[in-house]
């Protein structure tokens, strides 16, 4: 089968850094599904693992960690699809990733495709969705449709594919104030039409455009991007006894600056449930059903900006795009519907 295979520790200039080859296709294990792929989205998590910026096994001849596409077989104990059916999903880390003809994925962590999107369409939303579910939902401990009146939510980053997706949840979904950061006009109108009630410039001083707006005090931060950059303006503005949540990667993190107000710290990884196998495994299957229906009611939208045509040369400049930074929503690289 086809497939894109990435040169470990490359930068995206080197015209080797992601290369078109053929690999044997796949055989599913127990609780697999055999997914032929015809839509993967890109994240910035690929450009890392690339660059060799994040770690993963070995055994990982591709990246790629949001797809949509059929399912091409089953192994034997499954029970939640059949061949025929489209499904998307976000993959896990430790495993082969979509950015090659056939994927094998565990079933508990895939769902059925919204009705009402192409596989493009469906291959912007699964990362960014179940991080944004699993950072507002489970780690703020905010209940899906609880629309009573709190405080203001700030999402730092929120023009990028997790912040589209969680300025939608919030505003759809909670009572939240939701206030975006973006610096350009494009990145503004954006955030303004995932719904934020407010969009502030991150380029310049936070807590002064913060504190000039009418709104209820900042409860609960969602630092997506440049966290360590923002991180004593966050430490200024949240609330005491508010929620902080991060997403991007450090290689330390003094939290002390939090205490005086006693602000809990909540880190997301998204791969955590099928990395460690945890025994609530099944919920990401069950968020992306969940967002699915959303999906096909028009409570939510994809956030697909930008569609590519399949292979190394146009992941390679999918690679580029992210890396310059400036992308609203996600890209993807797809076949025709």
């Amino acid at each position: 089968m086809k497939s894109i295979a990435f040169k470990l520790g490359s930068k995206v200039d080197d015209p080797a850094c992601l290369f078109d080859t053929t690999v044997a296709k796949p055989v599913p294990g127990p609780r697999d599904v055999l997914v032929r792929v015809h839509a993967v989205g890109v994240n910035p998590l690929d450009t890392k693992v690339r660059a060799g910026l994040v770690q993963v096994p070995d055994t990982v001849r591709a990246l790629g960690w949001d797809a949509a596409g059929v399912v091409a077989a089953v192994g034997a104990d499954v029970t939640l699809f059949e061949p025929g059916q489209r499904v998307y999903y976000a993959g896990s880390f430790d495993r082969t990733g979509s950015n090659a003809e056939y994927q094998l994925v565990d079933e508990r962590i895939a769902a059925a495709m919204p009705a009402n999107l192409s596989f493009a369409q469906a291959a912007a939303v699964p990362l960014a969705a179940l991080t944004a579910w699993q950072l507002l939902f489970e780690r703020f401990a905010i209940a899906a449709g609880d629309r009573r009146q709190r405080g203001s939510l700030l999402v730092l980053g929120g023009a990028g594919g997790v912040g589209s997706l969680l300025i939608q949840l919030a505003r759809q979904l909670t009572g939240f104030t939701v206030i975006a950061t973006a610096s350009r006009p494009d990145s503004v109108a954006w955030c303004c039409s995932m719904g934020a009630h407010h969009v502030i410039d991150h380029s310049l001083p936070l807590a002064a455009q913060v504190a000039a707006l009418s709104v209820p005090a900042v409860t609960h931060i969602a630092a997506l991007s440049n966290t360590a950059q923002h991180f004593q303006a966050l430490a200024e503005i949240i609330a005491p006894h508010g929620k902080l949540a991060v997403i991007d990667d450090h290689q330390q993190f003094d939290a002390a600056p939090l205490k005086a107000k006693s602000v809990s710290l909540h880190w997301e990884m998204v791969f955590t449930r099928p990395l460690y196998g945890t025994p609530d495994m099944i919920e990401q299957h069950h968020i992306l059903q969940r967002v699915a229906r959303l999906l096909e009611q028009g409570v939510l939208r994809s956030t697909l900006q930008r569609r590519l045509a399949p292979g190394a040369a146009s992941m390679i400049l999918a690679h580029s795009m992210i890396e310059r930074g400036g992308c609203c929503g996600k890209i993807v690289l797809s076949e025709q519907d």
